[in-house]
């Protein structure tokens, strides 16, 4: 047995224990959601802005702000395109760090807002838009966002886009042409994660470059198998996050 043939035999263990609840039985953040209409344009919203100001902090904790923003009717109005893009900075900062979902007041309000500008000008108000004009491909989402990054920030980069088109594929109706394309989302459990596995080495996980490491070597891996690779995701997330508690 070589060395990719072992790693998949424990990814197939890891994937069955995650199916039993075998790794810690932790919901992921995003289940922290107001249970929205899958396909309403309201709920594809509440799972893009966030994911925007989802960086070196706890998930369960940005999730659980938004949530409660959302239940609130006058907080609400941040989900909306068009109501912030006419509300005035000081109330839109105060909505999103009163609630915690922004914890840098001057820099994630900005964020929030070019975002809502991006959707109000470039897809009509409607974010569903963008994958609409893409003919649902990831490969051209991606392409898009590219050539625009400055006009979705933090959105383009390869960690938040990869695990935002992931979310949006499990909790709205949005649906794919090339799913094989969302690469794993190589955040820091998922890094670890592939280092226990053996799929990249001590040192190469020091590397600034481990991100797109990762993800190619995912890629790789699965290549030919009934699993796309940001099917592992999840599972190398909870493993990872209950310090590998369960053995492979």
């Amino acid at each position: 047995m070589n060395r990719s043939e072992e790693i998949l035999q424990n990814v197939q263990k890891l994937m069955n224990a995650y199916r039993h609840g075998s790794l810690g039985g932790e919901t992921m953040p995003e289940h922290e959601n107001p249970q929205l209409e899958p396909g309403s344009m309201q709920n594809y919203m509440y799972f893009t802005l966030p994911m925007a100001l989802n960086y070196q902090r706890n998930s369960y904790t940005l999730w659980k702000c938004a949530n409660r923003l959302y239940a609130d009717n006058e907080g609400r109005k941040v989900f909306s395109s068009r109501e912030v893009c006419r509300m005035p900075d000081e109330l839109l900062r105060n909505y999103l760090v009163q609630s915690g979902v922004a914890l840098q007041p001057n820099k994630q309000p900005v964020i929030w807002r070019t975002l809502c500008e991006t959707i109000e000008n470039q897809l009509d108000g409607d974010i569903r838009n963008l994958f609409i004009r893409n003919d649902f491909s990831v490969n051209r989402i991606k392409a898009y966002i590219q050539q625009n990054k400055k006009a979705f920030p933090y959105l383009g980069g390869n960690k938040i886009c990869n695990y935002w088109l992931y979310v949006l594929e499990q909790y709205t109706d949005l649906s794919f042409v090339d799913r094989e394309n969302i690469t794993v989302a190589p955040d820091t459990h998922v890094i670890q994660a592939s280092q226990r596995l053996g799929l990249i080495t001590e040192q190469e996980a020091q590397l600034s470059s481990v991100q797109m490491i990762v993800a190619d070597r995912w890629k790789e891996l699965l290549a030919g198998t009934d699993w796309k690779p940001i099917d592992v995701h999840t599972p190398l997330w909870l493993w990872s996050r209950n310090k590998f508690k369960v053995s492979i």
